[in-house]
């Protein structure tokens, strides 16, 4: 079978389930990356690139998944299945996390971790919990909730 991935900053044409007359273009060199803005002026007051794809198969460096604020870090997850903590001072990558495989959980059920898209992080009594798995614009399906603590438990 043949690889149905462009070579690096080639752009790839995804099937679209809502209009197949209409594909999805994805480029792995292009795209992502976070801005922090000046809410008064809309002046940017700091932007991270993503840190690219390599040469992962399919990857894209899209990070549409909404974002989630807590005092000092902002995390952004993206089509690439990475979960990345930002310092919020200045941009820089705190905690990158690569959502994607399969995971053991806590009922005994394998689950797979894929792309991370529409909604973001959701941090609750010292927890930050993700869904991980979004094949509906093309990304790497799955079907797991990861949790994770600052102590690792």
């Amino acid at each position: 079978m043949q690889n149905p991935w462009p070579a690096e900053g080639q752009s790839v044409a995804i099937p679209n389930i809502f209009n197949p007359k209409v594909a999805f273009l994805y480029n792995n060199k292009v795209g992502g990356g976070i801005s922090a803005l000046r809410l008064e002026t809309g002046e940017e007051i700091w932007r991270t690139p993503h840190p690219g794809c390599g040469e992962v198969p399919g990857c894209s460096p899209a990070q549409s998944a909404a974002v989630t604020a807590i005092p000092g870090l902002v995390f952004s997850g993206g089509l690439d299945g990475h979960l990345r903590a930002y310092f919020a001072d200045n941009g820089k990558i705190a905690w990158d996390q690569d959502t994607k495989g399969d995971y053991q959980t806590v009922n005994g059920v394998t689950a797979r971790g894929g792309s991370i898209d529409g909604g973001g992080a959701v941090v609750v009594d010292g927890m930050l919990y993700i869904g991980s798995g979004s094949g509906i614009f093309g990304g790497t399906p799955g079907n797991v909730l990861l949790a994770y603590s600052v102590d690792g438990q």
